[in-house]
């Protein structure tokens, strides 16, 4: 029990809150749209239903098939290294962690709407006028705010560590 209380890996709830939350909101947007179906929101808002066969922004979307096991295969292998990486930080290293357990979370989620569907359920649509972003998830959400602390971590770390004696 260590190293859940000594460690980044003090941050699995996390993972697990946004994992359930991302799964919870998928399975409700199953059950309740059909496919293309949408719901407005806000005036740049809407719930739309969409099935992402590729990566982000659909890269390789219409590949016939085999970037499935391709990003399955990406998003076991990162979220491995990712939580060997989290059990190795010092719990003092909050934003490192708390970017490594939202890129997890959101890994996984987009992994098992791959492993269960063969593509990501998607359904939060922001556009503006003719302007459309990309349909995206919870997981992707979680994806791109770790990724943002994650890059906010490496200019500030170095800065951290030498007021504060930490060690990697």
């Amino acid at each position: 029990m260590h190293i859940f209380k000594e460690t980044g890996w003090r941050w699995w709830w996390l993972v697990l809150l946004v994992l359930v939350a991302d799964q919870l909101s998928k399975v409700w947007v199953i059950q309740n749209f059909s496919l293309g179906e949408s719901v407005s929101l806000l005036p740049v808002f809407n719930f739309t239903y969409a099935r992402n066969y590729g990566a982000a922004f659909s890269f390789l979307g219409d590949a016939g098939g085999w970037q499935r096991w391709f990003f399955t295969l990406i998003a076991v292998v990162v979220s491995i290294v990712l939580a060997i990486w989290l059990s190795r930080l010092a719990k003092t290293q909050l934003k490192l962690s708390l970017a490594l357990s939202l890129i997890i979370s959101g890994a996984i989620g987009n992994l098992i709407d791959r492993s269960l569907y063969g593509y990501v359920v998607d359904f939060l649509h922001v556009f503006y006028q003719s302007w459309h972003y990309p349909i995206f998830n919870i997981a992707d959400c979680a994806i791109s705010i770790g990724a943002v602390l994650l890059i906010w971590d490496s200019f500030s770390s170095e800065t951290q560590k030498a007021t504060s004696g930490d060690k990697q």
